[in-house]
């Protein structure tokens, strides 16, 4: 299986399955001299762990980061950063009885005429559990974007037909749904907990917004930084469209009024601009609802059936700090890519006093 590695000079190699023993991220390219320890990296997981409210997975995961390699007395090597995540509360035993069956909406049936056969606790590698290893390198790539000033935060913008109407992105934390707008979060919540209590799940739209980048990040060819995000955003499960600054509202507007600041968010030419890096994310209901359902089996036939387990009936709360990640993953690699730019280009001071 190729297409576990991701990134140019900021390498991310993800590995492990939802219900097997552990898994993690190898993180290479890393710069030495970065301070790092493991409280950096578990302060972002605790974000993104299963069981947080009744919002969430019921799944009881401590999600606990071990650096196994790449740190030293505090500071990152230069050799590859591995981190290691243990699976604690793994129960396969309630997919047995979807072992030879095809859950609608799911990767199974596309994962098993690729490969020829599936791990079908709770999805294997195509889980969501997959994205606690892009959590914990989007941790080690957030540090070193902190030298460069830059912060990333990601909220929920809407869920259902409920959006946020006022309040500070960093409003978000403070609240169940990870919304700006209190307000309007305490509608979602109610909103979500109804339709789990009718077997069914939910979608909405996650936003982000990077602060801090210089004029010059991102390649004007194929590796565009908006093109590079969007497939790292992309590659995120459940993830379903992405726009940057005014997206499709754009194809309404006059030249002269997209040209405005603000309207292209971030980037110009595939290169970042100045302005603030923003995009929005559309995510998609939670496949996994507890409903009657028709599942194809392997042979072809139908059966009624629903499913069991323990899953979120909204992705956008936890989607949140993966969607932060994959965005800091993206924006360290264009920060090491952009030191060798230009001849004769200043470093940045405070890298140079720092990484040594």
């Amino acid at each position: 299986m190729s297409g576990n590695t991701f990134g140019t000079v900021f390498r991310v190699t993800t590995y492990g399955e939802s219900h097997g023993p552990a898994l993690g991220a190898v993180i290479d390219g890393c710069p030495s001299g970065l301070p790092l320890s493991a409280a950096d990296i578990q302060k972002e997981l605790d974000r993104r762990r299963p069981g947080q409210s009744a919002l969430t997975t019921p799944r009881k995961e401590p999600d606990v980061a071990v650096i196994e390699s790449g740190v030293f007395e505090g500071r990152t090597t230069g050799a590859p950063i591995a981190v290691r995540i243990v699976n604690e509360n793994q129960r396969p035993s309630d997919y047995g009885d979807t072992a030879r069956l095809f859950r609608p909406g799911h990767a199974d049936r596309t994962w098993f005429e690729k490969y020829g056969l599936r791990d079908y606790r709770g999805g294997g590698r195509s889980s969501g559990r997959e994205t606690a290893a892009r959590v914990a390198a989007g941790a080690v790539a957030k540090k070193l974007l902190g030298l460069y000033g830059i912060r990333i935060c990601a909220w929920t913008e809407s869920i259902g037909p409920i959006a946020a109407k006022s309040g500070a992105p960093e409003n978000a934390e403070s609240n169940a749904v990870r919304c700006r707008d209190a307000e309007a979060a305490a509608e979602m919540e109610a909103y979500i907990q109804a339709k789990a209590a009718e077997k069914e799940s939910v979608g909405g739209v996650v936003a982000c917004r990077a602060d801090g980048l210089p004029v010059g990040w991102g390649e004007p060819v194929f590796d565009k930084l908006d093109a590079v995000l969007a497939h790292a955003v992309l590659s995120v499960g459940g993830v379903k469209g992405i726009e940057f600054g005014s997206g499709f509202a754009a194809s309404l507007l006059c030249g002269s009024e997209n040209n405005r600041p603000g309207h292209s968010g971030g980037v110009l030419g595939g290169i970042s601009d100045g302005e603030p890096l923003f995009f929005r994310v559309a995510v998609k209901p939670t496949p996994s609802v507890f409903k009657t359902q028709i599942f194809r089996g392997e042979d072809g036939t139908e059966t009624e059936t629903a499913l069991r387990g323990r899953h979120d009936p909204c992705l956008c709360p936890r989607i949140v700090p993966v969607i932060e990640a994959m965005t800091a993953v993206v924006l360290a690699d264009f920060a090491l890519l952009g030191r060798c730019s230009r001849t004769g280009k200043p470093a940045l001071q405070t890298e140079e006093k720092t990484l040594k």
